[in-house]
């Protein structure tokens, strides 16, 4: 492979997200909290793919059947999510690229046009996630049929235009309200649920031995780490943090990276919170009840309320999950039109993007949802999933690769331990997810 004196391949060529490039002004003011309200937003529209539908159905199923032994595997990986969109961050504000440019002016033609079908695949997945969460949702609180939910998900192509023409600060002031809705939900259910204090403390610290020898406990716990870490968030991160007007010097470049660090690692863990209070409520409802096979959203909803015996815990359920669908929407559009821009330089209007991106989504949707209703959109969801853990390794190797190449990052190269953890993490996710797939096609 020849590359220029840079690492790169290619040289760089139009930003990410073009219209919205660099079009928010960092402040002068040496005042930490007026540059940390600055930077502020990206991570939390990374965050919602964290805590997404297609989350629930392996927390559920964790929380119902082993009680809080789970929580430790969902403290592992949100920290590895942490790591993964940190080294995303700043390969975008280093280089200047987000990571399908990077892999663009890096990779021959035919790699990249198979990473670009690739990661077109993972989106298509997970927006199929959130069409479901979102029917799922609407028929639990309207008692809307399941088919005609999922039509109606293809309006919010409306609400994205809308916020876009309004500048990007208003969708990540969505995406923040979106998020303060799921985490006040859950909370309220942890109230209302009571969890037993000592045994989330040996969840959260303390894994679990049936690990090695229970081999569905194995496989939910691979399930919520495969689930949990989402490619198109590598993709979205790398891009987004270019929104700010930060200096490219390498001064500037280092305030952008600390500020965005900490942005990151806030939003991540109120997604945390988020997946680990599925979890809990699952547990100290489900689980408590004797009622160990907990796994699907509908299911979990209908027991909520008798089993809490609190008027509206169901309803509470329902409006987090909607707000969950609704929120991940609003990223996946953008997701698309980096990874469209990046790896093929095709410019196509936000919302003709999101209108295929959508169709992509509703399709197979309504053709499994009228051939087998609920319990055909419950193994969709699943599958969705599935093909997201698959892709995923497509995704973290070359962001490792390219953020430990001296000459592509310079003095940001991943430092040595960096780079050994990086490794070890980018080899785990690759090895549990190849597991997850094997398990899946034996049914």
């Amino acid at each position: 492979m020849n590359t220029g004196a840079n690492g790169w391949r290619k040289e760089a060529h139009t930003p990410s997200l073009p219209e919205i490039h660099s079009s928010l002004p960092i402040p002068k003011s040496p005042r930490f909290l007026n540059k940390l309200i600055a930077f502020a937003g990206p991570g939390f529209l990374v965050a919602v793919g964290y805590m997404d539908p297609g989350n629930w159905a392996t927390d559920l199923a964790a929380g119902s059947k082993y009680n809080y032994d789970l929580l430790f595997v969902i403290m592992l990986s949100n920290l590895m999510a942490i790591l993964l969109q940190s080294l995303s961050l700043k390969l975008g504000i280093v280089s200047g690229r987000d990571l399908a440019q990077a892999c663009h002016d890096s990779y021959s033609k035919p790699v990249v046009i198979f990473h670009w079908i690739l990661a077109e695949i993972a989106i298509a997945a997970c927006d199929l996630a959130e069409v479901i969460g979102s029917a799922i949702a609407l028929n639990l609180l309207f008692h809307i049929p399941l088919l005609i939910g999922v039509c109606i998900t293809a309006l919010d192509v409306l609400l994205i235009l809308f916020l876009e023409n309004k500048g990007f600060r208003y969708i990540e002031a969505v995406v923040v309200t979106l998020t303060a809705t799921i985490s006040i939900c859950f909370g309220l259910e942890i109230f209302f649920s009571r969890p037993a204090m000592a045994g989330l403390a040996k969840g959260f610290f303390v894994p679990s031995p049936l690990l090695l020898h229970d081999p569905m406990m194995l496989y939910i716990a691979i399930g919520i780490l495969g689930a949990t870490v989402m490619p198109h968030n590598l993709y979205l991160h790398s891009a987004i943090v270019q929104t700010r007007d930060f200096e490219r010097t390498p001064e500037g470049k280092r305030e952008a990276i600390k500020y965005c660090n900490i942005d990151s690692a806030v939003a991540l863990t109120i997604a945390l919170f988020v997946n680990a209070a599925i979890l809990i409520v699952a547990a100290s409802v489900f689980y408590r009840s004797g009622n160990h096979q907990i796994a699907e959203i509908q299911d979990a909803y209908k027991l909520m309320t008798p089993l809490l015996g609190v008027t509206g815990a169901s309803t509470i359920f329902a409006l987090a999950l909607l707000a969950s669908g609704q929120n991940s929407t609003l990223t996946g559009t953008l997701a698309g039109q980096i990874v469209m821009e990046g790896f093929v330089h095709i410019h196509v209007k936000p919302w003709m993007r999101r209108l295929i991106t959508r169709l992509l989504a509703i399709v197979p949707t309504v053709i499994v949802t009228a051939l087998a209703g609920e319990s055909g959109t419950a193994r969709l969801l699943v599958f969705s999933q599935v093909v997201l853990s698959m892709q995923l390794s497509f995704a973290v190797f070359p962001l490792v690769m390219f953020t430990s190449d001296k000459k592509k990052m310079g003095e940001f190269v991943n430092a040595p331990w960096l780079k050994i953890l990086a490794w070890s993490v980018a080899i785990l996710i690759a090895v549990l997810n190849a597991w997850l797939l094997v398990q899946a096609m034996r049914g």
